[in-house]
């Protein structure tokens, strides 16, 4: 019996090559840039929590949640490719490029939320692995299919999905949502609005020919500039509720004050600034970046290696803690002691 070998070149395979080139769109489609933020929230979240996770188990944890956030990019992007094509900003993104198809884009995005939320249940706990899935439902459905169209607070509503990794991290380590995230997920609720706001200021001609209903676009500069002054000012004594209830030490207060009071300059200028001149909305988007990995560093600074507390009592811990050792050191004593015949 005669056999036919089919020459290697006449298969139809991707080469190296053509994937290689293919791969920076794909994680362009994630958003890195707004996942490193998001994943960094998330760890710090995750190593002050008041419970250990494994550390190959905590890092598995973390590239989970990078990758439910590029999940979620993934799909806006998809979502979104008409309003892309027509603004000059998201022009140039892979879809409207036609260097990603629409349909490759929702199938990568779809898998990747899947195995993320699928992973993260595996590594840490189904809480976390829930809170994931609704943060990337709420970002892609909530948000980006129905709110962004619809109203010029879809900023102030969606950023319950931006502001929920910290949550996510904590939960992962120690399988509970208690006081402590929620103050995390409540500064960065606080952060959006005044960070989104800032940006979209100088391109609200692109959003209005997008048709979208940013706040620059429906309410008009002063009243934006009005509104992230507000949310400035309440964000500074939410962001020291850490150190004021004796969760975070003299580092993260410090930082949290100077932060804050730079953040409610930079809005006040903002607000005194005239239409013309963009450079001060530009100088608020910039310090907001800097101003959230300032003071989820000086959380993870100040930790010191010590844990949050899980419960607000914290002060109480050292009390609660001496027993126990006390209780444990006899119990090792004691079994020393059988061990040698004692």
């Amino acid at each position: 019996m005669k056999t036919t070998t089919i020459p290697l070149t006449r298969l139809q395979l991707p080469s190296r090559a053509g994937l290689a080139t293919r791969l920076p769109h794909f994680v362009t489609l994630m958003k890195p840039r707004v996942m490193v933020l998001a994943v960094f929230t998330a760890f710090v979240g995750l190593m002050i929590a008041p419970s250990r996770l494994d550390p190959l188990l905590g890092f598995i944890a973390i590239l989970a949640i990078a990758a439910g956030a590029g999940a979620a990019g993934v799909l806006n992007m998809w979502y979104e490719a008409d309003i892309d094509t027509v603004m000059a900003r998201t022009a140039g993104r892979p879809i409207p490029r036609g260097a990603v198809s629409s349909a490759e884009a929702l199938v990568f995005g779809v898998v990747l939320a899947a195995c993320a939320v699928a992973v993260l249940g595996l590594a840490a706990n189904v809480k976390a692995a829930a809170l994931l899935a609704f943060a990337i439902f709420f970002y892609v459905v909530v948000y980006t299919m129905w709110l962004k169209r619809s109203t010029p607070q879809s900023i102030v509503i969606g950023g319950a999905a931006g502001a929920l990794p910290p949550v996510i991290g904590w939960t992962a380590a120690s399988d509970e949502i208690s006081l402590q995230p929620i103050i995390l997920f409540l500064i960065v609720f606080l952060w959006t609005p005044p960070h989104f706001w800032a940006l979209s200021l100088n391109r609200a001609d692109e959003y209005a020919r997008a048709g979208i209903p940013m706040l620059p676009v429906i309410a008009g500069r002063a009243e934006t500039t009005r509104q992230i002054l507000i949310y400035s000012v309440v964000l500074v004594p939410i962001s020291l509720l850490p150190w004021a209830l004796g969760f975070a030490g003299a580092i993260y207060g410090a930082a949290a004050a100077v932060c804050g009071a730079t953040f409610v300059v930079l809005a006040l200028q903002l607000a005194r600034s005239s239409e013309a001149d963009r450079r001060p909305a530009h100088r608020l988007f910039a310090f907001s970046i800097l101003y959230l990995f300032v003071l989820f560093t000086a959380l993870l600074a100040g930790n010191g290696g010590d844990r949050w507390p899980g419960t607000l009592s914290w002060r109480a811990a050292p009390a609660a803690v001496a027993p126990l050792d006390a209780g444990l050191g006899a119990t090792r004593g004691s079994t020393q002691a059988k061990a040698q015949g004692v």
